[in-house]
């Protein structure tokens, strides 16, 4: 074998074995995540919603007003922004949400919670200083939501899609807190 053909194939095995370390103690990437990726669908006739989020867990923790702060924008979840996708137009407490997709934020409060479907795809939830990266000039639709205290604790944050009484919801919830954002879709115009 000539030299040239060693020195790369040295060179090569020294940035692949560079990678594998470096995805191994940096990145982590063979140990599951803390809070999973998840996406939840609903379908019904022609309708199609979807949410992406990732699922973080309660471990014992003072979830809301404490591991959660009230009164301050939360990226509804963990890691990247949820996003929330409809293929039909949706009226949401009387105000047009567009088909589209959307990244979903919240403020929680103790009685209610602000919901915000913001236009502006973000990678992440937060900026290196923990910040949310939300941009309230993006936001197309914002709504108050009472909660409802529920007597079982969720461990890991769920939303989800309920439609059991023909009214459909998109649900949050965790600990002993659940929201229900009443979704009305508009039926296409002949």
């Amino acid at each position: 074998m000539n030299t040239f053909l060693k020195r790369l194939l040295i060179i090569l095995s020294i940035v692949a074995i560079g990678l594998f370390l470096y995805s191994y103690v940096v990145e982590n990437i063979f140990s599951p995540r803390l809070s999973p990726k998840d996406t939840v669908e609903f379908k019904l006739n022609d309708l199609k919603l979807e949410v992406f989020y990732n699922r973080p867990t309660k471990k014992g923790r003072e979830v809301f007003g404490a591991l959660v702060p009230f009164n301050k924008v939360w990226r509804t979840g963990a890691n990247e922004a949820t996003t929330f996708e409809t293929n039909k137009n949706l009226m949401i407490q009387g105000i047009f949400l567009p088909k589209g997709k959307y990244t979903l934020w919240t403020v929680p409060k103790d009685s209610t919670w602000n919901v915000m479907f913001n236009t502006k795809q973000y990678n992440w939830g937060v900026d290196e200083e923990m910040q949310p990266m939300w941009d309230p000039n993006h936001d197309l639709l914002e709504i108050d939501v009472p909660i409802e205290k529920i007597e079982t604790t969720v461990e890991q944050f769920t939303i989800a899609f309920d439609n059991s009484t023909d009214d459909l919801k998109l649900t949050m919830a965790w600990d002993n807190t659940k929201i229900a954002v009443p979704l009305d879709v508009i039926k296409d115009q002949k």
